[in-house]
């Protein structure tokens, strides 16, 4: 798939250097930009130049071109769409999928699926996943089609409304409040981390919805997004997710962690508009919070 970029220069870029309105003005991020320099065309007022470090004027129409294209192979494997534009595809991840493979020999990811899904249509689409999910926890992951979209929503993460729905053991002495603990890697046990004075500051709100025996449907806002974030900082308080060995979760009700990525809203870079989507609560955990309460907590959703 052939990307396009215009840009007319205004009368406050006057006398700007291309490399310099690349990252500045056009949001292109440095692995983008050096690809454009070296693969693509580079078009000002249609003419194809070579010298980025050429001064445009007021009124100049600059036009980059490039070629856009995963290098994963392709696999048949179900997917769930949530969602689809030019910009962005979003997927609801099923448990026991990690979301990029680990190793070479890996084709049962999540990004082999997806590159299956395009293929299937017949598009060239980048696969750009904006965040990941663990293997076992379930829900929403977005990803961009193309490396710039990609760049442009991480320069604005802070505004991804990430809304979880996890099932705590036991009963916590709030009903809502935020975590600030920093997390950092546990240098005693592989792919574990640990709340510790010196590690990343992570910062999770959270509301209790509903409360039943041994444990608790909490509703969990990601401020941050730190590995195995919201794993990490419930157990620190004594209340670890439901089937989350890892983090001493009682397993004798889920056999995965208890946890649901299940809203997402944000701005789309292209036109401005606000994004909402919602991923069904799984079967394993609907089975124990109850269809009354399933049916309290998902209300219906618009895309648009």
């Amino acid at each position: 798939m052939i990307l396009k970029l215009s840009y007319t220069v205004d009368a406050a870029h006057d006398g700007r250097e291309i490399r310099q309105l690349a990252s500045s003005t056009l949001g292109l991020s440095a692995k983008l930009w050096k690809h454009i320099k070296w693969n693509g065309t580079i078009l000002v007022n249609g003419k194809a130049i070579r010298n980025v470090r050429l001064c445009v004027k007021a009124g100049d129409e600059l036009t980059l071109l490039w070629q856009e294209a995963s290098p994963v192979v392709p696999v048949d494997l179900p997917l769930d769409v949530l969602y689809e534009d030019e910009a962005f595809l979003i997927v609801n991840k099923p448990a026991a999928m990690i979301v990029h493979p680990t190793h070479r020999e890996a084709r049962d990811t999540l990004v082999h699926a997806v590159a299956g899904y395009f293929r299937r249509r017949g598009e060239a689409a980048g696969i750009h996943p904006l965040y990941r999910l663990d293997r076992d926890t379930t829900g929403i992951v977005v990803l961009a089609k193309s490396a710039r979209i990609q760049h442009a929503m991480t320069q604005r993460h802070g505004q991804i409304y990430r809304e979880y729905l996890a099932l705590a053991r036991g009963h916590l002495d709030r009903s809502s409040g935020r975590i600030d603990m920093p997390i950092g890697r546990d240098t005693s046990k592989a792919n574990h981390w640990q709340v510790r004075a010196d590690g990343k500051r992570a910062l999770t709100e959270y509301e209790v919805r509903a409360s039943c025996p041994a444990y608790s449907l909490l509703k969990i806002h990601l401020l941050t997004g730190r590995t195995h974030q919201i794993r990490v900082h419930f157990s620190a308080l004594g209340h670890p997710l439901l089937g989350d060995a890892a983090y001493g979760g009682p397993c004798d009700r889920m056999k995965r962690q208890a946890l649901h990525a299940w809203r997402v809203r944000f701005r789309h870079p292209l036109t401005g508009k606000e994004i909402q989507v919602q991923a069904p609560v799984p079967q394993d955990i609907r089975r124990l919070i109850g269809p009354d309460i399933v049916s309290r907590e998902t209300p219906f959703f618009l895309y648009w």
